[in-house]
């Protein structure tokens, strides 16, 4: 049950490639598939499960990859605390060393499958309000289609900051097919609008498929809300309370609880369930997650897997900023730095480095070279981490917050945080942050969102412009964003490139 959305993503990506006139004969009793439109598609409730499905495939595209790297390595390279040693992947590199150029292969892969997704998800939220069919599941299938819209917008603003705003369908006649730049503040309405909608439309609070639910859309709007408090809107008090209320009905709720071992975090035996209150999806040998060769060293044959590329692995400045004791940098837990040989599993090799093992699919790089292993998109403790620092800026460090973090550091078999100034409390709960969610593509979001680095030497934070990577490189306001990818530039003559590109 738990893995059942996998296979109806397959099916609608066989059967619907919506706003392309591909059909299937699967879905519809056309003579000519490939006229079909969005017209004659949205005619009964499979169809629109279909169309909804389809929007949730644009999330694995940024998540593949092999020698080139990949695509969710840029929000990694981008914080300063990531390794590699791949040095073809010219896309890390120039990021890595703030050299980045509007040419990385990787933003273009963000801007496309972010539009995307949005452009399937307005097609479901225009023309499924239409299909005749029971009005409870009808209203569940569009709340899944607000939130995926949602999500995607909520990448797209905070990583390139003013992007075209699209909430109709488009084609080649219409308007808004050249549109110009939309305004952060009203990009983030339309977040805000689309999942406050969803929170009402009906869906489960939990149920392991690994579709939209409830907690999910009051998880994103808890982080949604954390970062409108923040850089750029600074909307303040308000906003922390609101992220501080929704992550509080996710915690309240009692639907999640933190895995008892770090070892659940990287087994497909968890997916959906336990700690992951979202996930993108994957199946061994049919649709397999692509990531494992990036996560393992270079060519050290470890691997049942034929590529191994060494393409990201933890700054060794960074892991030594963990507390000694931290459970979380002990051997196999988060990070790996030895593993057996492929050629012979009683021989141990000594990696020279601290690899992602939370990331690591231990069948898959054994035997199988395929693995079903899920990528978390939100994760409870991020939940417990966004009311810790949230309340804490409405109402100091309160018993309930100080609960929220302790229970992460308790995992950790650390002390608990105690007797604690509000600003200390602060930056406790932001170290908490950047240790437990490392490498999940979180940290660089924290850092635009308060104009914060974290200093991997002193312990302490301090303004992101000016704050200078362990490896020399030095942040100016233009990281602060992405730039705008160049082919979107010379399509579309509306778009403004963002400073310092």
């Amino acid at each position: 049950m738990k893995n059942s959305i996998k296979n109806r993503i397959q099916v609608a990506l066989m059967g619907l490639l919506l706003g392309t006139g591909v059909g299937c004969s699967d879905f519809l009793d056309e003579t000519d598939p490939s006229n079909i439109t969005a017209d004659s598609y949205f005619k009964t409730a499979e169809h629109a499960e279909s169309a909804v499905y389809s929007i949730y495939s644009n999330l694995r595209e940024v998540r593949g990859g092999s020698y080139g790297g990949s695509p969710w390595l840029m929000l990694e390279f981008a914080t300063g605390l990531a390794d590699s040693d791949l040095g073809q992947a010219d896309n890390s590199n120039i990021i890595r060393n703030l050299t980045n150029t509007s040419d990385n292969a990787y933003g273009k892969v963000y801007w496309d499958s972010s539009y995307k997704g949005i452009a399937n998800a307005n097609l479901a939220i225009a023309n499924i309000p239409d299909i005749a069919m029971d009005e409870g599941k009808k209203n569940q299938i569009l709340g899944e289609a607000r939130f995926l819209r949602a999500y995607y917008y909520y990448n797209l603003v905070r990583i390139f900051g003013s992007v075209p705003l699209i909430t109709d369908p488009i084609d080649l006649s219409s308007e808004n097919l050249y549109s110009s730049q939309e305004t952060v503040e009203n990009i983030y309405a339309v977040i805000v609008e689309d999942l406050t909608t969803a929170e009402a439309s009906g869906l489960p609070f939990n149920d392991g498929t690994g579709k939209v639910t409830l907690g999910a859309i009051k998880s994103l709007l808890s982080s949604v809300y954390l970062t409108m408090a923040g850089y750029p809107l600074q909307k303040g008090d308000e906003y922390y309370k609101k992220a501080a209320d929704k992550a509080k009905e996710v915690i309240d709720s009692a639907e999640y609880s933190l895995f008892p071992t770090y070892a659940d975090l990287h087994d497909p035996e968890q997916n959906n369930i336990g700690e992951n209150i979202f996930m993108v999806q994957y199946e061994a040998f049919v649709d397999p997650s692509d990531w494992q060769p990036l996560v393992i060293p270079y060519n050290m044959n470890i691997s049942a897997y034929s590529e191994q590329t060494g393409a990201i692995y933890a700054n060794q400045d960074f892991v030594n900023s963990y507390d000694e004791n931290d459970k979380r940098i002990a051997e196999k837990e988060f990070y790996y730095t030895t593993y057996t040989s492929k050629f012979d599993r009683d021989e141990t090799i000594v990696l020279g480095g601290h690899f992602l093992y939370k990331h690591f699919d231990i069948v898959a790089n054994l035997e199988t070279a395929s693995s079903d292993l899920n990528w978390d998109l939100i994760r409870y403790a991020e939940v417990l981490l966004i009311y810790a620092e949230a309340s804490n800026e409405v109402s100091g460090p309160t018993t309930a917050a100080y609960n929220a973090v302790n229970e992460i550091r308790t995992r950790a078999e650390l002390p608990n945080l105690e007797g604690l100034s509000k600003d200390q409390f602060r930056e406790a709960v932001w170290k908490e942050k950047w240790h437990e969610l490392s490498y999940e593509n979180v940290t660089w979001f924290d850092m635009v969102r308060l104009r914060k680095a974290f200093n991997v030497s002193t312990g302490s934070f301090e303004d992101f412009v000016g704050h200078q990577f362990a490896y020399g490189p030095t942040l100016t306001e233009r990281e602060l964003l992405f730039p705008i990818p160049t082919d979107e530039l010379r399509n579309n003559v509306n778009l403004v490139q963002n400073p310092g590109y």
